[in-house]
């Protein structure tokens, strides 16, 4: 199928929040509603144009596809049921995310992931981007997650929404992304358990890279890597130029800001 060309003046700014803001991590299919119904107002009131959202998987997604190990892809038939579980409860996510935003006039529209890319050894392989570009230019706010797909070598795997944002950014020559989680952004150490921990205000690629070896993997069941794997997705975006915004989103109007491109506490990440 032939590229879909994007228009010139379109350049998207996608906004990833995390599991970690938008599910209750420490209870298995516990959405935290009362931040999804504030970050939707939150991005209503940004009035974003051109805006992709991608959302993680939390306590949906994360603890079935362990219990399954789709992520190291089909072994044997008792897979099966745990792919479907994990595709389900994604799905189940996703609705009350989107529920939340045309709630607040945001013209949101589900892009299922699965029904569009496949991947090879868990990288993406084959992909219809015609379909979101297409829901850009109309207006709308294309909203994507991380999910269970079809992978031409492992017969299944877990796509982590890290990567789509990565993917995406590249694609449609993303303008800025911006990334909330559930700590003010990127520290020396982990703050939830090292109180000497400072925030990096701002980190170039070079930075970036030695940070890598410091960054400990999430305490909670994350599949795909917790804070190592985004600093993994997002290098190669950095390297593009595309500047990447991480922020609190459990924090009121952090989002709001940092979509507005007004000044708020985070880390910036540049070339």
């Amino acid at each position: 199928m032939k590229e879909l060309e994007l228009k010139q003046n379109i350049r998207p700014i996608i906004l990833k929040l995390g599991g970690s803001i938008i599910t209750r991590k420490e209870k298995p299919l516990t959405p935290n509603r009362r931040a999804i119904k504030r970050l939707a107002k939150e991005i209503s009131q940004a009035e974003i144009d051109n805006l992709i959202l991608v959302h993680g998987g939390g306590s949906f997604g994360h603890p079935i596809a362990k219990e399954y190990k789709v992520t190291e892809g089909f072994k044997d038939k008792s897979q099966l049921i745990g792919f479907s579980k994990t595709s389900h409860a994604m799905t189940m996510l996703n609705k009350i995310v989107v529920e939340a935003l045309v709630s607040k006039n945001v013209p949101a529209v589900t892009v299922r992931p699965s029904s569009f890319i496949v991947t090879k050894h868990g990288r993406i392989e084959k992909a219809d981007w015609n379909i979101v570009a297409k829901l850009l230019e109309l207006g709308f706010t294309p909203v994507l997650y991380g999910d269970a797909v079809l992978d031409s070598t492992l017969g299944f795997t877990i796509l982590s929404g890290d990567q789509l944002v990565a993917e995406l950014a590249i694609r449609f020559d993303a303008e800025r992304i911006i990334i909330g989680v559930d700590v003010d952004g990127l520290y020396t150490a982990d703050p939830k358990i090292d109180g000497s921990a400072k925030l990096m205000r701002n980190v170039n690629l070079e930075q970036l890279e030695k940070l890598k070896d410091k960054i400990k993997k999430s305490k909670f069941i994350d599949v795909t890597g917790g804070m190592l794997g985004k600093v993994n997705e997002l290098t190669r975006v950095v390297e593009r130029g595309i500047p990447i915004l991480i922020v609190n989103g459990l924090k009121p109007n952090k989002i709001y800001k940092a979509l507005r491109n007004e000044r708020v506490v985070g880390t910036l990440i540049t070339r």
